[in-house]
């Protein structure tokens, strides 16, 4: 019974008018987020990170958390409807969605997306409320030396499963870690890459890198992407699928729950990847995978459930490790750290009201979701007639005024920028900035709990191998690393098989392979001898104006 109480008293937190009006908010703003394209849930958390500084932590991450998940669904609106994902955790659910709304069934569509969301979101919150105390509890034993190679591990996670390419990951990884050296150091007192500024020395704050890279910087990159062409929405009608629909797409929802639960809790995991899995494995499973990307209801049910069951299960190693599992729950870190909530495993004991009521304010966000998603199609398709030209400059206005509110700075105004120009240009070469900005999270847990690890062990970094935990953190780290580059031999030695099973054929008069062994000459003069017994037609064409070329040309008996 004592293990329900804090259950239930969480409750009580949530349905608290005001909280209640917050998480409204957060589920109406992260749908909207969803719907406009490129702005995202990372931006626009980042964006109104000042807003939360004058209401109780719980109720700021409450309002946090419902623009995380609410996003995933906003997406899919457009993604149906214009063939225009707005969230990346919805592009997969374009191939099939949009076919779907062409041949007359978007409301089908949505409404599958709908159920899927709210069925994916709830198993999870389920599995979140049972499995994160636990997770808590096992933390507590947690040391220094466990939080090095856990912190370590998730670097290496982000870097590796990244969307873009693992190189620019690591690079950006690599700058995240190097910001987060900057400032006085912690145990000499010494100042490193402050170039003898005085508003350095503290080091670099989280909100002006959040803000410049997720806000300011997507919205330069939108404003030189977007689109002037628009295209009319598909109607909406018949929102309720059928009996046999919902027979079809149940085994997708179930697989979708579990693929992106998994997957979400994995640092670098997060929603676009358990979609993108979700969609793979029911390809595979189809006995006619030809109909996917032509209307097939199960490619709109599992990118759709597994994106929300993740967006909820990321929370699991941010409240119960103090690890940000992706670049969004990344900035609502640092909301907590900004509101002085340290997240970890101290949170379940030291702060119950704060962890349940989040954690319960989910289902109440998921029902808010389903009862909202199709009555606001309309409005939402509406505003995406806005212009960026307007819609731009208020957003860059709020992004300045926000990050100087937060420390009456003007310096930080000048990081916003810089920051900004530099989210910017890594999104125009490809760069993904969710793991320089994880990494200059995670940068600072590594670095002061490795040097205390150190000071403990005496500089004998054998105590990290020999502690269990860490010792099995470290294995794991290890095989997370070892993985890219056994795919790239195993890839290597299937090519090399392929090309000495199937070598290229040979260019007409191009001089022929030597022969394996040197008792094979005799076969391949009689080779020789047959095809010089073929007729004149069979040659080719470049052997015979070789010939009609070259007057003292002989044919060989």
């Amino acid at each position: 019974m004592d293990s329900i109480s804090p259950v239930i008293d969480g409750f009580g937190v949530v349905l608290q008018p005001e909280n209640l009006l917050y998480c409204l908010i957060g589920v109406l703003v992260g749908m909207l987020v969803g719907v406009l394209p490129g702005l995202g849930p990372a931006a626009t958390i980042a964006i109104l990170l000042p807003l939360t500084f004058n209401v109780e932590p719980v109720t700021a991450i409450i309002m946090l958390a419902g623009i995380f998940y609410g996003a995933q669904y906003g997406g899919t609106i457009t993604s149906v409807l214009l063939r225009l994902p707005g969230e990346a955790s919805s592009v997969v659910t374009v191939f099939d969605g949009y076919a779907l709304a062409r041949q007359g069934k978007a409301g089908t569509a949505l409404g599958i997306a709908a159920i899927g969301s709210f069925i994916g979101g709830t198993v999870s919150i389920v599995a979140l409320t049972f499995l994160a105390p636990l997770i808590a509890g096992f933390a507590l034993d947690f040391g220094p030396p466990e939080y090095t190679v856990l912190a370590l591990l998730g670097i290496m996670l982000v870097a590796t499963v990244s969307n873009g390419g693992r190189l620019k990951a690591v690079i950006a990884a690599c700058v995240g870690l190097l910001l987060a050296t900057v400032g006085r150091d912690g145990f000499t007192g010494a100042e490193r890459f402050t170039f003898d500024s005085l508003s350095m020395a503290d080091g670099i704050d989280f909100v002006p890198i959040a803000m410049g890279i997720f806000g300011l910087g997507e919205i330069l990159y939108n404003l030189e992407q977007r689109d002037a062409a628009s295209k009319p929405p598909a109607k909406v009608k018949n929102v309720w699928p059928s009996r046999s629909e919902l027979r079809q797409s149940s085994g997708a929802i179930g697989r979708g729950s579990v693929i992106g639960f998994v997957l979400g809790i994995l640092p670098g995991g997060g929603a676009v990847l358990s979609s993108m899995a979700a969609y793979g494995v029911e390809k595979k499973r189809a006995k006619d995978p030809s109909r996917f990307g032509k209307g097939a209801v199960e490619g709109v049910a599992a990118p759709e459930t597994a994106n929300n069951a993740a967006a909820t299960s990321s929370f699991i190693p941010l409240l119960t490790l103090g690890i940000p599992a992706n670049a969004t729950i990344a900035v609502i870190f640092g909301a907590l750290l900004i509101q002085g909530v340290t997240p970890g495993p101290q949170l379940v004991e030291d702060n119950p009201d704060l962890f349940w009521g989040v954690v319960n304010s989910m289902y109440i966000g998921n029902i808010l979701l389903l009862i909202m998603s199709i009555p606001l199609v309309g409005l939402f398709v509406k505003i995406l007639t806005i212009r960026s030209s307007i819609l731009a400059p208020i957003t860059v206005l709020i992004t300045l005024i926000g990050v100087y509110t937060v420390a009456n700075s003007t310096f930080d105004i000048f990081l916003v920028c810089v920051f900004g120009l530099l989210g910017y240009l890594m999104k125009k070469f490809g760069f993904e900035p969710g793991p320089l900005v994880l990494a200059f999270v995670l940068g600072s847990l590594l670095e002061s709990n490795a040097r205390r690890s150190l000071i403990v062990f005496e500089g004998d970094v054998t105590g990290f191998v020999t502690r269990p935990i860490s010792g099995t953190l470290l294995a794991a780290f290890l095989i997370v690393l070892l993985l890219p580059l056994v795919g790239l031999a195993r890839r290597w030695r299937r090519d090399t098989d392929a090309a000495l099973t199937h070598p290229e054929p040979t260019a007409p008069g191009a001089p022929t392979a030597p022969a394996e062994h040197a008792d094979a000459d005799a076969d391949a003069d009689a080779d020789a001898d047959a095809d010089a017994e073929k007729p004149r037609t069979e040659l080719t064409g470049v052997n015979n104006s070789h010939r009609a070329a070259d007057p003292h040309h002989k044919e060989h008996p």
